[in-house]
């Protein structure tokens, strides 16, 4: 399994009200110095079954988001109860 597909597989189940980082994600992927190539991934995915607005940064800041940015993402988390 490649890097991307990882990545993507462990997004996509991501429950709803959960969310991961970047840099958790790339770990458990296999490649904790991979936290931009994680985001990279995140922002050139549109499959509706790989819920990447429930990836934000180590810092705990939104991050950027593919459909709508970062207001779009924020609207989506506290929606599902990942964020207040």
């Amino acid at each position: 399994m490649t890097f991307k597909e990882k990545v993507l597989d462990i997004v996509s189940k991501i429950p709803k009200g959960k969310i991961m980082t970047y840099k958790q994600v790339a770990t458990k992927a296999g490649s904790p110095g991979g936290a931009r190539a994680v985001g990279t991934l995140m922002k050139a995915n549109f499959n509706p079954k790989v819920p990447c607005h429930r990836v934000i940064r180590s810092d705990g800041k939104i991050g950027d988001y593919n459909r709508g940015g970062p207001d779009a993402k924020r609207a989506l988390l506290k929606k599902e109860g990942a964020i207040k």
